[in-house]
C-alpha cells in the first residue's frame, strides 16, 4: 500500500511550466520574496490611482460641463461619473478572471495596464459629461486585474507569508486610492493654481482636469515595462501531468476524512476532483461581506470628497481640491505604516475576523464624530478631520485585507483566477452603487438643511453607519463560515 501511494504523494516539477518553476522555487527558497512582492505592490498601486483620483475635482469638473441646474444637483452627476468606472468593471470581471485562469495572470495584468494609459489619458481630456463618463466605463472595463493580482499574490510566495501577501495588495490598492485623490486635489486646475508654470492658454489651462491624469498614465508606461519581469505562476502543463500535480495538492491538505475519500476515490478514477465556487459557501459568504463592506468604503470616499469641498451652508467644509488632497496625503502615509508595520503583528495576535469586527465597530464610532468635526474652524478643524480620516482609512483597509485573505484561503490555485474574478464582479457591481448612492444621498441631504431628525450631513453619515453595521453583523456565525483547510 505504500509504494503504491507513494508516486501520489512525490511533487513532480515540468519544465517548461511557469507555475511548476515558481513553486520550485517557493520550496528552496523560503525567505519572503521581496522582489516578487514589489512587483505587486507596484503594479497594483498603479491600477489602483485612478479609480478615485478623480475624487477631489469631480465636483468642479461637473460644474465646468455645465450640465447641472443647481449647485445641490452637482453631487448628483458626479455620482454617475464615479459609479461608471465600476459598472465596467462588474461586467468584465469574471471574464478576465477565466482568462487569468486559462492564459496566465501575466496577460491580463500587462492588458490591464496598457489600457489605463489609454482611458485615464482620454479622460483627462474630456469636454462633455457624457465623454467623461464613458471614458470611466472604459477604463473600468479593461481593468479586471485586481482579482487575478490577488490570485497571484498568494501564489507567489510561500503559505507563511499570504497574509503579508494581501497585505501588499490591499496596502497598495488602500494607498493608490488615497494618493490617487491626492494627485488630483494638489493636481487639478493647475493654470489657476500655478499659472507661472502653467500659461492659460495652456493644455492644461483649456484642460484643467488633464494633468493628474497624465502624471498617473506616465507611471503606468513605467509599470508596464516592469511587467515584462513579471514571474507566472499558472501551470500550464495538461492531461495526465496536470491531474497528477493537481493530485498532490488535493493529498497534501488537511482536509476532513470524508472529503478525503472523495478525492481518493475521483483520483482513484483518474479524475481531478472540481468543485463548484457558487457552492463553496466560504468563498461566497466571504465576498458578500467584502461586497457590504466595499459598498460603504466607495461611498464614503465619493462622500468625503465631495462634502468636504461644499460650501458651509451645505453643511460642507469649504474645503480646496488643495486641501483635500493634504488630507488625503496625511491619511495614505499613516496607512502605509500601519499595513506595513502594524497589521500582520495585529492579525497573528488576534485572528482576521476578530481584526476585522473590530475596525467596523470603531469605524461607525469615528464616522459618527464627522458632523461635529464641520462645526468647528481653524486648526481644531485641520487637526481632528485629519485624525479621523487617517483612522478611518486604516480600519477599512483593515477589513479589506481581511476579506481578501479569506476569499484566497478559501480556494486552490486552479480556481483562484475565476474565485476573484467573481468577488471583482460583485464588488463592483456593489462599488457601482456607492458613488452613485452616495452623491445622490448627498444631493438629497443638502436640501434638507432644517430637518428637525439627523439635518444635512447627520443624515449620510448615519446611513453610512447602518451599512457598516450590517456588515458587521455579517462576519458572525450562521453568515460567515470560515475555510478550515488554511489560515484563518
Amino acid at each position: 500500500m505504500a509504494s503504491n501511494a507513494e508516486p501520489l504523494l512525490k511533487k513532480v516539477y515540468y519544465e517548461n511550466c511557469p507555475g511548476c518553476k515558481v513553486d520550485q522555487r517557493k520550496e528552496t527558497s523560503r525567505g519572503v520574496p521581496y522582489r516578487e512582492f514589489f512587483f505587486v505592490w507596484i503594479v497594483v498601486l498603479c491600477n489602483a490611482l485612478p479609480i478615485a483620483s478623480l475624487f477631489p475635482f469631480l465636483y468642479f469638473m461637473i460644474r465646468d460641463f455645465n450640465i447641472a441646474k443647481r449647485p445641490e444637483d452637482i453631487s448628483y452627476y458626479a455620482g454617475y461619473v464615479g459609479s461608471a468606472f465600476m459598472l465596467g468593471r462588474a461586467l468584465t470581471s469574471v471574464f478576465w478572471g477565466i482568462i487569468a485562469d486559462r492564459y496566465g495572470r501575466k496577460p491580463v495584468i500587462m492588458i490591464g495596464t496598457i489600457t489605463l494609459v489609454i482611458f485615464n489619458t482620454l479622460f483627462g481630456l474630456s469636454t462633455s459629461f457624457w465623454m467623461a463618463l464613458s471614458m470611466r466605463f472604459l477604463l473600468g472595463s479593461f481593468n479586471g486585474l485586481l482579482g487575478p493580482l490577488k490570485a497571484y499574490a498568494s501564489e507567489v510566495c510561500r503559505e507563511e507569508y499570504q497574509p503579508l501577501g494581501q497585505s501588499l495588495v490591499s496596502t497598495a490598492w488602500g494607498i493608490g486610492l488615497i494618493i490617487g485623490p491626492s494627485l488630483g486635489g494638489f493636481l487639478a486646475q493647475p493654470a489657476e493654481k500655478y499659472p507661472n508654470i502653467f500659461p492659460e492658454k495652456s493644455i492644461f489651462g483649456r484642460f484643467p482636469y488633464f494633468l493628474p491624469c497624465l502624471i498617473t498614465s506616465i507611471f503606468a508606461v513605467g509599470v508596464f515595462v516592469v511587467c515584462f519581469w513579471l514571474p507566472e505562476t499558472l501551470h500550464t502543463h495538461k492531461g495526465n501531468d496536470e491531474e497528477q500535480h493537481d493530485s498532490y495538492d488535493a493529498l497534501k491538505a488537511p482536509l476532513d476524512v470524508s472529503h478525503a475519500e472523495k478525492v481518493t476515490e475521483e483520483i482513484q478514477g483518474g479524475r481531478t476532483p472540481k468543485k463548484s465556487l457558487l457552492k463553496n459557501w466560504p468563498l461566497m459568504s466571504a465576498i458578500i461581506v467584502y461586497c457590504v463592506f466595499s459598498l460603504h468604503d466607495m461611498a464614503y470616499s465619493e462622500i468625503f470628497s465631495l462634502w468636504a469641498v461644499s460650501p458651509r451652508k451645505l453643511g460642507g467644509l469649504s474645503y480646496s481640491t488643495d486641501d483635500v488632497g493634504e488630507i488625503l496625503s496625511i491619511s495614505g502615509f499613516g496607512l502605509l505604516v500601519f499595513q506595513l508595520s502594524l497589521y500582520p503583528l495585529v492579525v497573528k495576535a488576534f485572528g482576521i475576523i476578530n481584526v476585522c469586527r473590530v475596525a467596523a465597530v470603531l469605524s461607525i464610532f469615528v464616522l459618527s464624530s464627522y458632523p461635529f468635526i464641520a462645526v468647528l474652524s481653524g486648526f481644531s478643524l485641520a487637526l481632528l478631520i485629519n485624525a479621523a480620516s487617517v483612522l478611518k482609512n486604516v480600519l477599512s483597509i483593515t477589513i479589506v485585507t481581511g476579506t481578501f485573505i479569506l476569499q484566497n484561503n478559501a480556494v486552490d490555485q486552479h480556481q483562484r483566477g475565476a474565485a476573484n474574478g467573481i468577488s471583482m464582479t460583485a464588488m463592483s457591481f456593489f462599488k457601482a452603487v456607492g458613488p452613485a448612492g452616495g452623491g445622490t444621498l448627498l444631493s438629497w441631504a443638502q436640501k434638507r438643511q432644517d430637518a428637525s431628525f439627523l439635518p444635512g450631513a447627520q443624515m449620510v453619515f448615519f446611513i453610512l453607519n447602518v451599512v457598516e453595521g450590517i456588515g458587521f453583523l455579517m462576519t458572525f456565525k450562521p453568515f460567515l463560515a470560515l475555510p478550515t483547510t488554511r489560515l484563518q
